[in-house]
């Protein structure tokens, strides 16, 4: 919903709550225009749209169809495995997900509701992609991801060397995709199988950075994903190495404070004649 209102120009202005179970109909995004409040994402472009905020506007009747008719898909497809990547594979839920949501949800609660939230993403899983004759959640697991990286494939395809999906100019799919991928692209898992594979299809990460740098100005490195994730390891070396020397000077201090200790001797030093000459017997002394 950002990324289409940037991309149209609407003026939004964001409000971060962290009681977003209070929020007004009970759910978030939320749009409020003066006494009108709006909730569910479709609802609130079609409101966005009736006051003229259209990314659409220069679209054929064709390229509505194609748009409908992909984010359909990424809604099959793609949604599925993100959301097991954030709520129910376990390392990425306990490490990523539970502590990030968590922090934003007052105590108590803050110890029921992610679990909810968990449960209520596996069993929308299930419900849409659980059916005979798969039952087994290992059998979901390998039939979601298989799916999601035929969707970020057939992406790739159709993205092709172009910025957006429909030429220079972003639109609704657009903006739709962006909020699939951005937070596949720049969450940090432990587990990170979809990952992965999306980091494999460079166009798709290039369409990300863009976004990210022209409409969210946010300094995107440079770098491929390949090179910065070499960067990081770099990095990690280094601190690794540090940390090592560190030890290694503090024993070295250890050991000199309780070895015996001696006077400092003077060191020799070469007088100068007044015309500049060593009085030493060297004549001169090297470089």
């Amino acid at each position: 919903l950002q990324a289409y209102a940037k991309f149209a120009g609407a003026p939004l202005t964001v409000n971060t709550i962290n009681s977003f179970w209070r929020a007004p109909k009970g759910d978030v995004p939320v749009l409020i225009s003066e006494d009108i409040v709006i909730s569910q994402p479709a609802k609130i472009l079609n409101f966005l749209r009736k006051r003229k905020y259209n990314a659409d506007y220069e679209l054929s009747a064709k390229q509505g169809a194609d748009t409908l008719a992909y984010i359909a898909l990424l809604e099959e497809k793609l949604l599925p495995a993100l959301l097991h990547t954030f709520w129910v594979e376990a390392e990425n839920y306990c490490s990523v997900t539970k502590p990030w949501f968590a922090s934003k949800i007052a105590f108590p609660l803050s110890l029921y509701l992610p679990g909810k939230m968990s449960r209520e993403a596996l069993n929308r899983i299930l419900l849409t992609r659980g059916g005979p004759p798969i039952y087994s959640l290992t059998e979901v697991e390998a039939r979601i991801y298989r799916d999601a990286k035929e969707c970020l494939n057939l992406l790739s395809k159709r993205l092709g060397t172009s910025q957006f999906f429909f030429g220079d100019t972003p639109t609704t799919l657009d903006a739709f995709v962006f909020g699939f991928l951005a937070p596949i692209y720049k969450v940090c898992f432990p587990r990170v199988r979809l990952q992965e594979h999306l980091k494999q299809l460079p166009n798709l990460c290039r369409f990300c950075d863009d976004i990210l740098t022209c409409y969210f100005r946010l300094s995107v490195s440079g770098h491929s994903p390949a090179g910065q994730d070499t960067a990081d390891a770099n990095l990690q070396k280094l601190t690794q190495l540090v940390n090592k020397e560190s030890n290694l000077i503090e024993k070295m201090d250890d050991n000199l404070r309780k070895s015996p200790q001696h006077p400092p001797r003077k060191l020799t030093t070469l007088k100068l004649a007044a015309g500049g000459e060593e009085s030493s017997p060297l004549s001169r002394l090297s470089p």
